[in-house]
């Protein structure tokens, strides 16, 4: 059976990459940006290596900047992400998120998937923001964004990251299924037809984990350039449903058949010092840290 091809987003914080995928796919449906790749931004590491570093009204202008830029090139929505540690506020986060939502014309703000992102999430959609939900690794917090996110206006964007689960050596495509699995229970309970949370597949590593999104239904998949282009040396190969995955000597992620409750905070989202959500929003904070003047 044929399969719908999904939406393509470009996971890239540099402009001329966003132009490439563009001219090589023919299109490119939004894009995804976070901390670590504006840290990789060519301009900003040219200005590092003159040894100087930005201040935070600096780094957040910069930022600014490179949406204007991506804007110029893609129509669909880029995504915006809010700094966050684990100390951060909701009310921290909203503040943020208030100023990024002026950037562009269809901006989505990124925040982590812990108690006060899902928190600040909460109130950005009811208030008629649009939110992609980051840092993704477990069906609790995917449990938590679907309810925390009933109130948006266009469909929220879920962002269940693969690649970091294959790093521990379990199946990370397991966590797309099993997520799709469980909102489809959970419409199901609440007579639901709207899809108000789409979700995009993130941290693609391999051509397996593009291919795999595509046939467990993930509705959006963003990729860095190397993925686009590999695919487009496969001519825009489609799998079908007879596709399997190539993916060998990894454990299974065990579906969990979570009760569905309307009030988000019913899913006990928690800081596990070395888990991988522990270790994500870490590793955002470091390269945002990065790039400031201490």
């Amino acid at each position: 059976m044929t399969i719908k091809r999904p939406r393509i987003f470009l996971d890239s914080g540099d402009p001329a990459e966003t132009h490439k995928a563009k001219s090589i796919l023919g299109f490119l449906d939004g894009q995804t940006t976070n901390p670590s790749l504006v840290a990789k931004n060519p301009e900003i590491q040219a200005y590092l290596a003159t040894g100087k570093k930005l201040t935070e009204v600096e780094l957040l202008n910069k930022y600014k900047e490179l949406i204007g830029e991506l804007q110029k090139t893609v129509a669909g929505p880029l995504s915006v992400e809010t700094y966050a540690d684990w100390t951060t506020t909701a009310e921290d986060m909203l503040e943020q998120a208030y100023d990024m939502k002026t950037w562009g014309r269809n901006i989505y703000i990124k925040f982590p998937t812990i108690p006060e992102g899902i928190k600040a999430a909460h109130k950005f959609v009811t208030e008629g923001g649009s939110v992609n939900m980051t840092l993704v690794f477990d069906q609790v917090q995917a449990a938590a964004v679907y309810t925390a996110t009933m109130p948006t206006i266009k469909p929220a964007f879920i962002s269940p990251f693969m690649g970091r689960w294959d790093d521990r050596g379990y199946k990370g495509i397991d966590l797309i299924k099993n997520i799709i699995k469980m909102y489809k229970n959970f419409n199901k309970i609440r007579n639901e037809r709207r899809v108000h949370v789409e979700v995009l597949a993130a941290s693609i590593r391999t051509m397996d984990h593009f291919y795999s999104a595509i046939v467990l239904g993930a509705d959006i998949l963003t990729v860095p350039l190397s993925i686009i282009q590999e695919w487009v040396d496969n001519e825009q190969w489609m799998p079908d449903t007879t596709y399997r995955s190539e993916i060998k000597g990894l454990k299974n992620l065990v579906y969990q058949d979570l009760p569905y409750h309307d009030d988000y905070m019913s899913y006990p989202v928690e800081h596990v010092e070395g888990s991988l959500l522990d270790e994500g929003v870490g590793k955002f904070v470091k390269d945002w840290k990065s790039l400031l003047t201490s």
